[in-house]
């Protein structure tokens, strides 16, 4: 008997053109435990990050740990207080750079939300970064917006929902 997969696509967004900032997914089912956002982007011109939003919310209650290493240098930052996630989606402008970010419990109504990212991209660097989302609201919505910048044509976003085991 052949087992169910383990991730069921949700939506996937494909940019078009050269102006979109942001890439929306509205009306999450909350039918399952966890999210995995897939995220294969360059930008139009720059290095920029993207920074997730949940449900709107612009309250600065979110907070982010990352580590970084190039091959050469490592670096860690965090700060508190910010309105977005940070995925540390650099997208570079010649080329594709790829970040999978888990949104854990995201349909539960009694927990914060955790979001675990991690990116690389040939010739730039790898990065890890976990998030927290201070409010206990299941997530309904996700944006998620290049700061600065403008995802290029053909970068695509995909969600996908995890069910419990």
């Amino acid at each position: 008997m052949a087992s169910a997969p383990t991730y069921t696509p949700i939506a996937t967004q494909t940019v078009s053109g050269s102006t979109t900032t942001t890439v929306s997914f509205t009306f999450i089912p909350q039918t399952y435990t966890d999210l995995i956002l897939i995220c294969n982007a360059s930008t139009v011109s720059g290095n920029y990050d993207i920074g997730l939003q949940f449900n709107s919310d612009t309250s600065g209650s979110y907070s982010f740990t990352y580590i970084r290493g190039n091959g050469s240098v490592t670096s860690s930052s965090r700060s508190v207080g910010q309105v977005f996630a940070w995925t540390d989606w650099a997208g570079y402008t010649t080329t594709i750079g790829q970040t999978i970010t888990h949104i854990n419990n995201y349909s539960n109504s009694t927990t914060y939300k955790t979001v675990l990212s991690h990116y690389g991209n040939l010739g730039s660097a790898v990065d890890s970064v976990v998030s927290l989302w201070r409010n206990t609201a299941a997530i309904t919505r996700i944006d998620a917006t290049m700061s600065g910048g403008f995802f290029a044509s053909g970068s695509t976003v995909t969600l996908y929902g995890i069910l419990a085991a």
